[in-house]
């Protein structure tokens, strides 16, 4: 009979211990050599393009495309007045009758009813502002719920609100016995920290540099009985010679620059890195914060249709070759004034959306997703649901319908 007994004290374990450390780390060194294989190829893609590190990021947010991809992520009701911006993974639906913060599951964080009869919503440092354009509501959001709310006098109505890329607030608003007023708010929103009443031209819109030391104003003016639009900027730090004068007791504040946007209406004003970038109806106006205009972009006799200021640096611009019609080009143009990438279109575009280093077209049955040069980056089919698309900065895109968005991962 064979014995099966173990003698724990006399056995020879080294023999094989060795063997058991060696394979183990053999084990190890593959692994890390595989991970590091996967680590390089990323740095690579990211080092190129900035793309690598997006795809980690979506992974670690949403896991496999396949688990988010299609799937609806925000329900709301459906209204003609809805207008929509991202804040990180939140959506803010906005309409005549409604405010909404909704997170990531489609709960909803916060909301409150409204009156307006021209909603308006724009985002920038991770918050948005909700406000009746001639109305007198207006509300400030981030991703947590409410920060600010103001209430305008019926004859004092807002007609324009910006926020920069540090959540600094500027507000437009009508005044009586003048052209307009800009009120200032900086990144914590308690107070008023700079205004201007015009008593020369009409103020139609007003942005924050992001530097925090000047704020531009759009006013309106005419010239030989046409219509010029002009950008004055303001010194917010008080640290500008002659910032301010007397004028009969009362204090006036003195522009530091401004300078004329040729030949073109504003339509938009925002910033991209240290160029202050106007939209008009006829070009692009690429200028400094000392008001030294140092590119324009013409569209060359095509009509404005869309754009969109958001993306990194670079602006989408929408052109058609005719008032009506499909028939035009999309092209980005970068922060000085040259052209990225131009690509022709001869399809219906139903909206176009940029953030970060991506922008998202949404035509009839497709979405397609470009870099700044205009190289596609993704696509979907099949997205004639869609009524519009708003681009995320991390590569992803949320496809809007009438009643629900769901999240697209390249």
């Amino acid at each position: 009979m064979t014995e099966r007994t173990k003698d724990i004290w006399n056995d020879n374990d080294g023999e094989e211990a060795p063997r058991s450390r060696r394979s183990r780390l053999k084990t190890f060194l593959i692994f890390f050599a595989t991970l590091a294989g996967v680590l390089v190829v990323v740095l690579v893609a990211a080092y190129r393009d900035g793309t690598g590190f997006d795809v980690l990021r979506r992974y670690f947010n949403y896991g496999s495309v396949e688990k988010a991809g299609g799937e609806t992520v925000y329900d709301y009701d459906a209204s003609a007045t809805n207008r929509f911006a991202v804040l990180g993974d939140h959506l803010v639906v906005l309409s005549s009758t409604s405010l909404e913060l909704l997170d990531p599951d489609g709960g909803t964080v916060w909301s409150a009813s409204v009156k307006m009869e021209a909603p308006a919503l724009e985002s920038g440092g991770g918050r948005a502002v909700a406000y009746d354009v001639g109305g007198t509501e207006l509300y400030v959001l981030d991703e947590e719920g409410l920060l600010l709310e103001l209430h305008a006098e019926e004859t004092e109505p807002f007609i324009a609100a910006t926020l920069n890329r540090k959540g600094w607030l500027a507000v437009t608003a009508e005044k009586r016995n003048y052209k307009g007023c800009v009120s200032v708010y900086d990144a914590e929103l308690d107070s008023v920290v700079f205004s201007f009443d015009s008593s020369r031209r009409f103020v139609i819109d007003a942005y924050v540099l992001d530097d925090g030391e000047h704020v531009a104003a759009v006013t309106l003016g005419q010239e030989d009985s046409v219509f010029v639009s002009n950008v004055v900027l303001y010194d917010l730090t008080g640290s500008s010679p002659k910032a301010e004068t007397e004028v009969d007791g009362g204090v006036a504040v003195v522009p530091v620059a401004d300078y004329d946007v040729s030949d073109g209406l504003v339509a938009a004003i925002g910033q991209q890195g240290d160029a202050i970038i106007t939209v008009s109806d006829t070009g692009l106006t690429f200028a400094d914060e000392k008001g030294e205009v140092a590119a324009t972009y013409g569209y060359q006799g095509m009509f404005l249709r869309e754009y969109d200021l958001a993306g990194e640096d670079f602006t989408v611009l929408l052109l058609n070759r005719y008032q009506t019609g499909s028939v035009g080009r999309l092209v980005t143009v970068g922060t000085d004034g040259a052209e990225l990438g131009s690509l022709d279109v001869n399809q219906e575009v139903l909206s176009v959306s940029a953030c970060g280093r991506y922008l998202a077209v949404l035509y009839l049955d497709s979405l397609v997703v470009y870099n700044r040069d205009l190289q596609v980056y993704a696509s979907l089919t099949g997205t004639d649901f869609a009524r519009s698309v708003l681009m995320r900065s991390d590569g992803s895109a949320l496809l809007l319908s009438s009643e629900s968005a769901g999240l697209f991962l390249p």
